[in-house]
């Protein structure tokens, strides 16, 4: 075989960057695998120029002309082979569940913190002791000896008045955020958790004890199993938390031991490989909801567990849009993510989501 310029077979320029080797790569993998009609030795030639080229060692030797490793060899002709089959999950494989020691997580504290709902409008406490303070101000000239000049009475008469007018409206707001507060618990009571969990798929009842062990923990998160995305009826989102105005969903996978990442398009690799084992419909389902809910963030995540003795690894979580995680990861990560609004609840997007739960546990 005549030799190859791994730079010309990848597309890329001699300066490219790591990133755009990696994506050249995965690009030309989804075209060149064998599973996808490709040959076994072209595959494993662009194998190896992004091996080289991916490696900063490798990538100055091959440069210098000097390269370690030995031509790719030449695939002698054979017939072509029927498809593999793709493998089926050992149904009487249980994968360990998550088990994480509370006190390693950096935000179990928030736990601790009492239960808020949220209302729209509500004012808090900073603009009453603002209040409180400037009438204390107001009053004053009262109580201390002497009398205001007959200059300042008038505009002092003034700052009183408004001062009146802007503590009537305040207690006008704390009325009806009381009124708001108590119609939401009315409607909503103390239930954290709604819909019914499927406790039949292994993976789907790890995800649902790991949220009940860890996630529901904080005082503000709201636990919804079976939801319908925005635009369908059926169960689409087989778990999801909202915690102020963060929402993750979440979907469970048991796929073979191996390190998993999700590309931006939704394209799944194994260990460098397009993994055709398994997909998600989270990128449809977080557009929607993120859509269907202005204001609130939405995170997507699939959690793999492994169908078979073996561990599974996944990139560092990047943050917004559709992550692969383990359990451990998930815990700690989302965890945090959603601990930034740890006690509030807002009713509106509560209601909104509540509304997409397919099938309500029965009374």
């Amino acid at each position: 075989m005549d030799e190859v310029d791994y730079y010309d077979l990848l597309g890329v320029r001699r300066e490219a960057s790591h990133g755009e080797i990696k994506s050249a790569f995965r690009a030309l993998a989804k075209v060149m695998h064998p599973d996808a009609g490709g040959t076994a030795g072209t595959f494993r030639l662009l194998k190896s120029a992004y091996e080289t080229l991916s490696d900063g060692r490798k990538r100055a030797e091959y440069d210098r002309g000097v390269t370690t490793a030995a031509p790719p060899p030449t695939a002698p002709a054979r017939p072509p082979r029927p498809r593999r089959r793709m493998f089926r999950d050992d149904p009487t494989f249980v994968p360990p569940a998550c088990d994480v020691p509370p006190a390693s997580l950096p935000w179990w504290h928030l736990t601790k913190y009492q239960t808020r709902i949220g209302t729209a409008g509500a004012p808090g406490h900073a603009p009453a002791a603002y209040l409180a303070l400037t009438n204390l101000v107001l009053v004053l000239p009262l109580v201390l000896p002497g009398w205001l000049p007959p200059a300042l009475l008038v505009l002092w008469l003034a700052l009183v008045a408004a001062a009146i007018a802007a503590t009537v409206r305040l207690v006008r707001r704390y009325l009806a955020a009381a009124r708001t507060q108590k119609a939401v618990r009315e409607e909503f009571g103390e239930r954290t958790e709604f819909g019914v969990a499927d406790a039949e798929p292994v993976g789907e009842r790890l995800t649902s004890d790991l949220l009940t062990t860890y996630l529901s923990r904080l005082p503000g998160a709201r636990v919804f199993h079976g939801l319908s995305r925005p635009g369908s009826v059926f169960a689409d989102i087989e778990h999801a938390v909202l915690c102020g105005h963060r929402l993750v969903l979440i979907e469970s996978r048991l796929w073979l031991p191996g390190h998993y990442e999700i590309d931006d398009d939704g394209s799944l690799w194994r260990n460098d490989h397009p993994f055709r084992g398994g997909g998600t419909d989270l990128f449809a389902a977080v557009k929607a909801f993120a859509d269907h809910l202005p204001g609130v963030e939405v995170w997507g995540v699939v959690i793999v567990y492994p169908s078979r003795d073996g561990e599974v690894t996944t990139d560092d979580a990047p943050g917004l849009g559709v992550s692969a995680m383990v359990p451990t990861a998930f815990v700690r990560d989302v965890g945090e993510w959603l601990a930034a609004e740890c006690a509030t609840v807002d009713h509106h997007v509560l209601r909104a989501v509540r509304a997409r739960v397919v099938k309500e546990e029965a009374a």
